[in-house]
């Protein structure tokens, strides 16, 4: 059976009002427009719905049991069109980032304190992992979004979208700080120990990548995971560790580390925003995006 849900609706508010004048009133419509309605629905049920009285309408038996379930239905829509209505105000709903813990600390918390001063109500869930997991997550659909270092492999189902440039540098603690006295080569970094993030961390990539365009190969006497470990390691006096300068700012001005200039010197590169290029964001998404992009 096919039924016009308009049909469903106007029953329901001449029941709700128990009068078809007063029906038609809150509907916007003529009084004989709002008769033909019901006799229309009844005529497609093949029963009667209403009782007609001097007063107005009443329910036959069959039409209370049939308007129990209207009136879920009817509520369900109203519930339905609310809640998007809070969505689309940003009034509920729920944010899933993918980023790593270094850029998460470093990048994305200022712009999530931002957007939570502005938004209280959106829950914002964020998940740390290497890139490549991330993508994976991204892709299944348990993220809304990726942050994350550029650059990547560039794919036809994902948008990527750079907003913040950084300065990858080399640095060392105190014990080599004589190190960061001169401009020295790529080639001497062969005489110290260093200090690298494991692959496949983009940013141990883009390292790579840099020292292949230059024939040079360097080979690390420590590898380790996490970036803020690798940073650890270079302040107590490992060696020389790769850094992205950006993060390390307040380090570098107390003189817990020292920047190692080098010839040449790494290029700069970005932070990007991945998402779904398949894919319409939620409201919340759509806002958190403005506000990083423009920021």
């Amino acid at each position: 059976m096919n039924i016009n849900f308009e049909l469903y609706y106007i029953f329901y508010i001449v029941t709700q009002n128990g009068n078809i004048s007063r029906a038609a009133k809150e509907l916007f419509i003529s009084q004989p427009a709002v008769s033909q309605s019901i006799k229309k629905l009844e005529s497609q049920l093949g029963g009667p719905l209403f009782i007609r009285t001097k007063q107005g309408v009443t329910l036959t038996e069959e039409g209370k049991v049939f308007y129990s379930y209207i009136k879920q239905g009817v509520e369900l829509f109203n519930n339905a069109e609310n809640k998007f209505s809070q969505l689309k105000n940003l009034e509920i709903g729920n944010i899933k980032i993918g980023a790593s813990a270094t850029v998460t600390r470093h990048v994305l918390l200022p712009y999530i304190e931002n957007f939570h001063k502005l938004y209280p109500n959106i829950d914002i869930e964020i998940t740390n992992h290497l890139t490549k997991d991330l993508l994976q997550l991204l892709r299944n659909g348990t993220v809304d979004m990726l942050v994350l270092n550029l650059p990547m492999q560039s794919t036809k189902d994902i948008d990527i979208i750079p907003f913040k440039e950084i300065q990858d540098c080399f640095v060392v603690g105190k014990d080599y700080k004589y190190i960061s006295a001169n401009t020295i080569s790529l080639e001497e970094l062969k005489k110290y120990p260093l200090i690298f993030q494991k692959k496949p961390s983009n940013t141990r990539t883009f390292l790579d990548n840099f020292l292949i365009q230059n024939n040079i190969e360097l080979t690390p006497k420590i590898e380790i995971v996490s970036y803020n470990l690798v940073m650890d390691f270079t302040k107590i006096g490992f060696g020389i560790g790769y850094a992205t300068r950006d993060f390390i700012l307040k380090e570098i001005e107390e003189g817990y580390l020292y920047e190692v200039k080098t010839i040449p010197t790494v290029p700069k590169r970005h932070i990007g925003i991945a998402i779904m290029s398949n894919t319409v964001s939620s409201f919340g998404v759509k806002k958190l995006l403005e506000i990083i992009t423009k920021n």
